[in-house]
Parts: structure tokens; sequence; C-alpha cells
């Protein structure tokens, strides 16, 4: 099936290393997407079978820029790319946070490398604020980023966000304990949020508690990244859905656990 699907061929033009197995790769050249969508990307022929997915981290005029974690066969070849090399991309694909949704005073969560989609998020909601129509003031945002030691990617949400709290299971950075901890639903507006799924769920819980919208991108092992082979489906309210398809953001109330 991947064969027959529209790859596109470009060069990559940095590979960085952000910390311990975490990577920020860079590819000019002109892209769509709005946050929360991805790419599939392929840079092998045969082996491994299938392409990874990965969050669209950042996009601008002439760049994509991609953050990645190595976790297996498709992430190695990915961090062994150097300027140069040849990559296959093939997207946006699915469906990412809707940009009419976003407004008012909203806190961003992350967990680990859950926060690669939301710099994006977090820039364009800036964006949307200096575009608008009468005061800025509706527009706040703050991020809550949890992590199990290292921390990374923070210091480029500052210009995008109004406060900044870090947690660490370790107690290395910020508070110690889990992002949820600190987490007060009831003074937003709105919440989005990506990570791992214990912590997306408890995040949904406290805000339904609240009665607060949230809305989560869901993390899931995907083969296809089209919603071709139903690898990737989650339950929700309304049956099973294809987190590569249908998602990978849903409105928090949707899932069921």
């Amino acid at each position: 099936m991947e064969s027959k699907l529209n790859y596109v061929v470009k060069e990559v033009y940095e590979n960085k290393k952000v910390t311990d197995n975490i990577y920020k790769l860079e590819i000019r050249g002109n892209f769509k997407g709005i946050p929360g969508q991805f790419y599939m990307l392929r840079c092998w022929d045969s082996d491994p079978v299938l392409a990874r997915p990965v969050s669209i981290h950042d996009l601008e005029e002439d760049k994509i820029t991609f953050l990645y974690q190595v976790v297996g066969r498709g992430t190695e070849k990915l961090y062994n790319l150097r300027r140069g090399d040849k990559i296959k991309l093939l997207g946006p694909l699915g469906n990412g946070f809707s940009r009419g949704n976003l407004k008012g005073k909203t806190a961003i969560i992350t967990g680990g490398i859950g926060i690669a989609p939301m710099f994006y998020l977090a820039r364009d909601i800036k964006d949307q604020s200096l575009n608008a129509k009468g005061s800025i003031e509706e527009y706040k945002v703050d991020l809550y980023a949890g992590f199990k030691d290292d921390v990374y990617s923070i210091k480029k949400f500052q210009p995008f966000v109004d406060n900044i709290y870090i947690s660490t299971e370790n107690g290395s950075r910020g508070i110690k304990g889990y992002v949820t901890d600190e987490f007060k639903p009831e003074i937003y507006d709105m919440v989005l949020c990506c990570g791992p799924e214990a912590m997306i769920q408890k995040v949904v819980e406290k805000c339904m508690k609240e009665k607060v919208k949230v809305y989560v991108s869901m993390e899931k092992h995907m083969a296809c990244g089209i919603g071709a082979c139903l690898v990737c489906t989650c339950n929700t309210t309304s049956g099973n859905k294809r987190v590569c398809k249908d998602g990978p953001v849903f409105s928090g109330e949707e899932i069921v656990w």
C-alpha cells in the first residue's frame, strides 16, 4: 500500500540532537499543515516496512520541523540522517486542533515528547491573537510541561505563552511530581493536551469535573497513517475511531478509557 502513496522526496537541512534520544529534524521546502497534524516519514527502502508518523513541531514559509524521540528501528534510522540526505514525506495527515475553537484563557499541557506538536500550536494561537479584532487580552496561554528528568524545548515557548510551569518526576527542575498535580482546570476556558495516555486521562477527568472544554492529541501506534489498516483505533462514545484519520485530536469527552 505504501508504495502507491504520494510521498515527496526532500533533502535534510538539519538533524540536531536536543537531549538524550530527542532530535530535531528540519527540512526546507513549501509544506502545509495545521497544529496537531502529522507526516509519515521514511528514509529507507524496505526495512522497516512502514514509515513513521511524526507530528509537526513547527511550520514556516520555507521549512518544516519535526521533534522526535528515538525509540525503535525507524527512528534510529532517522537520527542517523545528515544534511543532504534524502527523506520521503507524506502529509499533512489527520485532524489537528480546530483554529475556530482556540480562544479564551487556555492551558497547554504536555508530557514528555508530547511537547512536540504543541509549540506550533502555541505559536499559532499567538498569531491569531495578534490578527484578531479587538483586545488581545482575550488570548492568554499557559504551558504546563512534564518530563521524567531531562527538560527540553521550553525556552522557545517563552515569546508565545504567558506562564510556563515545569514538572519533573525526579525533581531536577520545577515541581517534583507529575504535571497533572499542579494543573487547575477551573481557571481556564479551554485545555489542550498531548502526552502519555495516563496523563491525558487524568487531565480529561479533571476538566470534565470542572466542566472545562478539553481537546487531546492521542498517541497510538500507526501503520498506514491514512485510516486504511485500523491499527490505531481508539474507543469513543461514538464507537471505535481511527487516531490517524479521525484524530489524532479529539474532544476529551469523546474518549472512553
